[in-house]
C-alpha cells in the first residue's frame, strides 16, 4: 500500500513499554516511508527523552498512575484522568490517525480509550503474562490485542487476541561470532562466563546479592560480567580491581555481551524474557518483586514451568550458592535449559504485529 498513512503510539514509564513501541514504529516507516508517526506519552516520564532520540515526535498527557499504598498522590488522580482525556481528544482530532496502538504505560490508558470511542481502529501489544490494569480494562474497547504468551485469555476476548511475541534488538536475531565477542571483553576462554543483568537503572538487591558472593564466583574461577546499572556505578566499579570481574554502568553490544558468556542472571521483565529466548543461555531469574501485579514472577514462572530457566526469587537469594553450583556443574542442566527456552521464542513479533495493523488499516 502506497498512500500515505497517519499512526499514533502510546507507551511508556519504562523500556519496556518503551522500546516495543519504536519498534514497531521503524518497521512501520520501513514499509510506509510516507507515513506520519506520532507517539503520545506522560509528561516527565523517560519516554518524552527517549522517543525523539529514536527521532519521533511526542506529545505528553498529565497522567500517572494510582499508587498501591494510601497516599496523597492519588488525590491529584482524577484531575489528571480528566486533563489526560481532554487532551488525548485533542491530539486525535488532530492528528486524525488511521489507526492507534499501545503498548502499556499510563498514557495509552486515555490515548487508546478515546480512539476506540470514535471507532478508529485500535491495537494493544501486551507484554506480560499478567497484563496490567489499563489493558484489561481497554480490553473489550480495542480492535486486536498482540501477545507474547498463552492463556492470555484469562483477561482478554480470546476472539482479539494474537500470539506475536514482543519486539526485540534486531541485532540479536544473528548470532555473533563466540571468539570475537570472547575477545571484545578480553575473556579467558578456557573459563565459563556469568553475565549480570539489573536492567539500565540497575536493581539493588541484584547488585548486594553479587557483591555478597563475589569473592565466592571468583574462586570458582568463574569470569564474571556485571552490570550494575547507572545508578549503581561507581558503588560497584572497585570489583574491576578482582581478577576476571568487570564492572559496566550499561553494555551497549548486546549481541557481543550474550555471545561471550555462558550463564546469566537476569531481572525478569517482559523485553528481557524475550530477546533471553532467542538467545538460550541458561539462565537464573531473580524477579523484583515490587512492581505491579508481581508480573516479574509470572513471567518467570511462564518460562520455568516449560523447564527453560531457573526461579530464584529475592526472599531466598541466600541460596545463590547452591543454585548456582548446581548449575555449574550440571552441562546435561545447562543444555536442556538451553534448548527449551529457545523453544519458547517468537524472533518475528515485530514484522507479526506490523502484519496486523496492516490488516486494521486496509480493512
Amino acid at each position: 500500500m502506497s498512500k500515505s498513512i497517519n499512526i499514533l503510539l502510546s507507551g511508556g514509564g519504562t523500556g519496556g513499554h518503551i522500546y516495543p513501541a519504536i519498534a514497531i514504529a521503524n518497521e512501520l516507516k520501513q514499509r510506509y516511508p510516507h507515513a506520519k508517526i506520532l507517539f503520545v506519552g506522560a509528561k516527565d516520564r523517560m519516554e518524552m527523552e527517549k522517543i525523539p532520540e529514536a527521532g519521533y515526535q511526542i506529545k505528553g498527557l498529565w497522567i500517572s498512575g494510582i499508587q498501591r499504598s494510601l497516599t496523597l498522590k492519588n488525590l491529584s488522580f482524577p484531575f489528571k484522568l480528566m486533563s489526560s482525556l481532554w487532551n488525548a481528544r485533542k491530539i486525535v482530532k488532530q492528528f486524525n490517525p488511521d489507526v492507534v496502538i499501545g503498548t502499556g504505560g499510563f498514557a495509552s490508558g486515555p490515548t487508546l480509550f478515546v480512539a476506540s470511542k470514535r471507532s478508529i481502529p485500535t491495537l494493544i501489544q501486551e507484554q506480560n503474562s499478567f497484563p496490567g490494569i489499563t489493558n484489561k480494562l481497554l480490553a473489550k474497547k480495542v480492535s486486536k490485542i498482540c501477545v507474547a504468551y498463552d492463556n492470555l485469555d484469562r483477561f482478554f476476548p480470546a476472539t482479539k487476541i494474537i500470539k506475536t511475541g514482543n519486539p526485540v534488538r534486531q541485532d540479536l536475531l544473528t548470532s555473533a561470532d563466540v571468539s570475537e565477542a570472547k575477545a571484545f571483553f578480553k575473556l579467558d576462554e578456557s573459563k565459563k562466563t556469568l553475565l549480570i543483568l539489573g536492567g539500565s537503572l540497575g536493581a539493588r538487591a541484584i547488585n548486594k546479592l553479587v557483591e555478597k558472593n563475589i569473592d565466592w564466583l571468583v574462586r570458582k574461577e568463574v569470569q564474571v560480567i556485571w552490570q550494575t546499572g547507572k545508578l549503581y556505578y561507581d558503588e560497584y566499579k572497585k570489583y574491576d580491581d578482582l581478577k576476571r570481574v568487570q564492572t559496566h554502568a550499561f553494555l551497549n553490544r548486546m549481541d557481543l555481551t550474550y555471545a561471550a558468556v555462558d550463564f546469566i542472571i537476569s531481572r525478569a521483565g517482559a523485553g528481557s524474557i524475550s530477546e533471553l529466548c532467542i538467545v538460550g543461555k541458561p539462565t537464573i531469574f531473580i524477579p523484583s518483586p515490587n512492581v505491579a501485579e508481581d508480573h516479574q514472577t509470572k513471567n518467570a514462572l511462564a518460562v520455568v514451568e516449560n523447564d527453560g530457566a531457573i526461579l530464584l526469587e529475592e526472599k531466598n537469594s541466600s541460596m545463590f550458592q547452591t543454585v548456582f553450583e548446581s548449575l555449574l556443574s550440571d552441562e546435561i542442566q545447562q543444555k536442556a535449559l538451553s534448548q527449551n527456552f529457545k523453544k519458547l521464542a517468537l524472533p518475528n513479533a515485530t514484522n507479526t504485529i506490523v502484519n496486523e495493523i496492516e490488516k486494521l488499516v486496509i480493512k
